[in-house]
């Protein structure tokens, strides 16, 4: 990896009223200034929160991040509160409910995929969990962007970790959401150099 400049490109970090540098994505809609600034990159270890981000990357794919995020509260009250052992025992007459929901996004293979990935979550109790799974690939190094284009969608280790929870019967966790799951919880720190979110989650340092 290349030493990045130490001036981030203008048309990537937008200053705001606060005198606080963002990202063009987080910098106008309130819902994703407020996911940016408190939540998105910080550290989560805990089975039910990685449980929670790991569904709604998976719904997300193919759409906005915005959309999940308006949708957060339906999901919640769709998936117990993303609670691993209700989710699991979900039957067909559940997954019929939810495909009435307009609460949430109405996809049978991601609504299946959701309650077989909370299958995969209470089996893996048994060999350490979730967290210490997922949490197990943390690099050894965090990107170091720039800009956009710096931001990688996949890495070695999002690719590993893909085929680790494939292994143990999750779902729709390819290396690009295996990957994005690793940016939202803190296991690496993609915030764009310049950011006033980069090196917060006390994970990776500025």
């Amino acid at each position: 990896m290349t030493d990045a400049p130490a001036t981030p490109r203008p048309a990537d970090l937008v200053v705001g009223e606060d005198g606080l540098a963002r990202p063009r994505w987080a910098a106008s809609d309130p819902l994703l200034r407020t996911y940016y600034d408190d939540e998105w990159g910080m550290p989560v270890r805990d089975e039910r929160g990685l449980f929670e981000r790991l569904s709604l990357e998976a719904f997300q794919s193919g759409l906005s991040w915005a959309i999940i995020l308006r949708k957060r509260p339906g999901f919640r009250a769709a998936f117990a509160d993303f609670d691993p052992d209700a989710v699991a025992a979900y039957a067909e007459e559940d997954v019929q409910r939810l495909l009435q929901d307009a609460a949430i996004v109405r996809n049978r293979a991601k609504i299946l995929a959701t309650i077989a990935n909370a299958q995969a979550t209470v089996a893996l109790r048994s060999d350490g969990g979730l967290a210490q799974l997922v949490w197990s690939f943390q690099p050894d190094a965090t990107p170091t962007p720039v800009s956009y284009a710096d931001v990688p969608s996949t890495s070695d280790e999002s690719r590993a970790l893909a085929r680790a929870l494939k292994a143990r019967g999750f779902r729709f966790v390819g290396p690009t959401t295996a990957f994005a799951l690793m940016e939202a919880v803190g296991i690496v720190d993609t915030h764009l150099v310049g950011s006033h979110r980069r090196g917060s989650s006390g994970v990776w340092p500025a």
